[in-house]
């Protein structure tokens, strides 16, 4: 998934080329010719591109994923760094609402990004990590070592390099070779670094990055530094022991004072009038304003309490916070702040006025994720696994969709599966007119679902049940931490019986051992649930029928209603599967017989898909069947990962050119191929996910076809007229 490629895909033209042939020949060929031209010229101009997710659509600008740390320039200009960030914009720069440049090769090549960045009026300093590349002739790591470096940049995003650096380009302070950098600041002449891994504080000279002292600090967060010179510390929880913020000098002498009343501070700043600005990460949600001339005191708040909670839970607003990273000010008293959601949902970055009114935000809010939409909305409301889009198709592409909620509440579901795993794709189905969003992940190896209940929870996702099983390692089971409830071992279906969206005991219907390796999973219209296992028995398909709502609106799955079915012969190794109960009609993808694996590509849809009417009366014999693009060669060049299936067409997208295949349903001929149009730069990353393409059909007859986009932090949606 990580460090691919991005391949450019660009719209084909026709060429017109012309013919001197006998009057009759040549009325005949013109007619055949102009009739070929307007059909493909057709095809390759009447959908649009738009997207989801991210303010900038490609190319040089796009909102980098899960900024953790951001530092404010006098001027405004805000530099940031994330983790990772898919297409390498791990520290990007920012400035009146638009992408500016980055702080380049942050990425590949064993780099990463961290967790802290500072800067003065020369340079940016950026934590950073630096694994090694095996026997290599440049300065990297010995093997099995990781620098945790301090990195220097100028203010333009290029390395400075100066005469004791470190790195291939001698731009890079080692720090430490055990744990990461969490926090820097300067002052003057020096840069003050947070060393988590030896509990110290090491201040270095900014200019020639010589060390020149360090004194001992427990859990060293991110550090600022006020008018007067001394450093205000974050000092993170650890064990029983709560997280405070403390005073010292820059000789490391520690000051009496201490701000010792917030829950979570994640990150803190200076502001143009002296004051300590502290971003509280717990249920309040706020930017806290302290008033630090003597001993601190609680002055002020920015940002509503409770955050993104407050009035109706998840609703996006102005001054709604959610997961807040990063809190900076510039000379004119204008504030940033960052929201990042949790368990990295992604990047929302917003500047205030200093009367606190939105100036702009930038979103980038989408990796490893796609989009279904609720059915009863006829395309409006869309959906991924952690936020809700209300869409206007009318607009230009980068005004279509607008970002109406965040379905995540940690603080009242603190086990909401999302908060400890990674799902992907969202299902969005209606069930009795209510709706529930099902999820899973790039291996297919869950189903997590969700209920609505606006009443009680406005916008959130409510955990509502989950199809998983107890992991194990070397063949026996291990402990899960967050649910300390489940079974012993096997897998398993969680139903939230008494409603509070907690995994309780009881709660839990053991299913019977079964094969491990999954192909595919598949919720159709009724709430049916749909697996097929890649099984040598040539039964592979489970079907587990709902059993109705319960007393608090959850869907009811049992073990003992559990269906297998029979895979159809054609197919050796089945992949993707939806069926849809309306017409009876069943699509299967896999590999078959005719067109068989070449080694084990265990993630992608196979090499035919094919369609069965009549399945529940027993057929197992395809109305049709048509070969896909799939690696014949060894080399997974040529490969398709996903497939969905709306209206009267199939829609398959191939993994590493994002190309999406058209197929009818009515005879699976190939009738079209979508690429990323102009306004994404005609650009796409690779397809990660089983489920990295959804579409459905509007009731006007247009078609949206919705397909992930890593590289670039967004959904892509093509418009299909009917």
């Amino acid at each position: 998934m990580f460090n691919q490629h991005i391949k450019n895909l660009f719209l084909s033209r026709g060429k017109v080329v012309s013919f001197l042939l006998s009057l009759i020949a040549g009325i005949l060929i013109s007619i055949g010719i102009a009739t070929y031209l307007t059909a493909n010229v057709a095809s390759a101009t009447t959908y649009k591109t738009s997207w989801i997710g991210n303010t900038f659509g490609g190319g040089d600008k796009w909102v980098q994923n899960q900024i953790e740390a951001m530092y404010v320039a006098p001027n405004g200009t805000v530099y940031t760094n994330s983790g990772w960030d898919e297409a390498g914009r791990e520290a990007g720069i920012y400035k009146d609402g638009d992408v500016i440049g980055s702080s380049v090769e942050t990425h590949g090549w064993s780099r990463s990004g961290g967790k802290a960045i500072t800067g003065n009026s020369k340079y940016i300093y950026l934590a950073m990590i630096q694994g090694s590349m095996g026997d290599i002739k440049a300065d990297y790591p010995p093997e099995k070592t990781t620098w945790y470096c301090v990195r220097r940049y100028d203010l333009s995003g290029k390395p400075a390099a100066f005469s004791k650096g470190r790195g291939y380009d001698r731009s890079m302070l080692i720090v430490s070779t055990k744990g990461e950098i969490t926090g820097l600041a300067t002052s003057g002449n020096e840069l003050y670094v947070s060393d988590s891994a030896d509990n110290k504080i090491r201040v270095y000279n900014s200019e020639t990055l010589d060390e020149i002292r360090s004194f001992s600090f427990s859990n060293p967060g991110q550090i600022s530094v006020d008018r007067q010179g001394n450093l205000w510390i974050i000092q993170s929880k650890k064990g029983s022991n709560p997280a405070k913020i403390l005073h010292y000098s820059q000789q490391g002498k520690q000051l009496p004072e201490q701000i010792a009343d917030v829950v979570k501070p994640q990150a803190i700043a200076i502001d143009n009038q002296n004051r300590l600005l502290v971003a509280e990460n717990d249920s309040r949600q706020q930017v806290l304003i302290y008033n630090i001339k003597k001993k601190p005191v609680l002055t002020g708040t920015f940002g509503s309490k409770g955050g993104i909670y407050q009035g109706t839970a998840g609703e996006i607003s102005d001054l709604k916070f959610y997961g807040i990273t990063g809190v900076g000010t510039d000379a004119a008293g204008n504030i940033y702040i960052n929201s990042n959601g949790f368990n990295y949902s992604g990047t929302d970055l917003r500047k205030f006025s200093p009367t606190g009114k939105l100036q702009w935000q930038l979103l980038g809010l989408h990796f490893v994720d796609n989009a279904d939409t609720d059915p009863a909305s006829d395309g409006i409301e869309v959906f991924t696994k952690q936020e809700q889009f209300v869409m206007n198709y009318n607009k230009p592409a980068d005004q279509q969709a607008t970002y109406k909620a965040y379905t995540i509440n940690p603080f009242k579901y603190p086990q909401d599966p999302r908060l400890h795993t990674a799902p992907t794709s969202a299902f969005f189905r209606r069930i009795k007119g209510k709706p529930f969003m099902f999820l899973t992940d790039i291996f297919a190896s869950f189903i997590e679902i969700y209920r609505f209940n606006p009443n009680s929870d406005g916008k959130i996702a409510i955990p509502a049940g989950m199809f998983w099983g107890t992991p194990e390692k070397d063949g026996k089971p291990v402990a899960v931490s967050w649910l300390p409830n489940i079974p012993k071992e096997g897998e398993w279906i969680w139903g939230d019986r008494n409603g509070n969206g907690a995994f309780d005991k009881g709660e839990y219907d053991s299913l019977p051992k079964d094969y491990p390796y999954l192909g595919g999973l598949w919720v159709d219209s009724k709430g049916d649930v749909w697996k097929t296992l890649r099984t040598l028995d040539g039964i592979g398909i489970r079907h587990y029928p709902l059993q109705g709502l319960d007393r608090n609106g959850n869907p009811i799955y049992t073990s003992s209603s559990l269906q297998k079915q029979k895979t159809p012969s054609i197919f050796t190794d089945i992949r993707r599967i939806e069926y849809f109960p309306e017409t009876d009609t069943m699509y299967l993808s896999g590999f078959t017989v005719d067109h068989p694996a070449v080694g084990d590509d265990a993630t992608i849809a196979g090499s035919e898909i094919a369609r069965f009417d009549n399945w529940s009366k027993g057929n197992r014999t395809p109305r049709w069947r048509t070969v896909i693009p799939y690696d014949t060669t060894g080399k997974r060049e040529v490969s398709t990962a996903a497939m969905s299936v709306a209206g009267d067409y199939v829609f398959a997208v191939t993994v590493k050119t994002a190309e999406v295949y058209v197929y009818k349903t009515a005879t699976g001929a190939e009738v079209q191929k979508l690429k990323p149009g102009a306004e994404v730069k005609g650009e796409s990353g690779w397809i990660d996910m089983p489920y990295g393409i959804r579409a459905f059909r509007r009731s006007n007859g247009q078609y949206l076809v919705f397909v992930e986009e890593d590289a670039k932090g967004k959904v892509i949606v093509y418009n299909l007229p009917k």
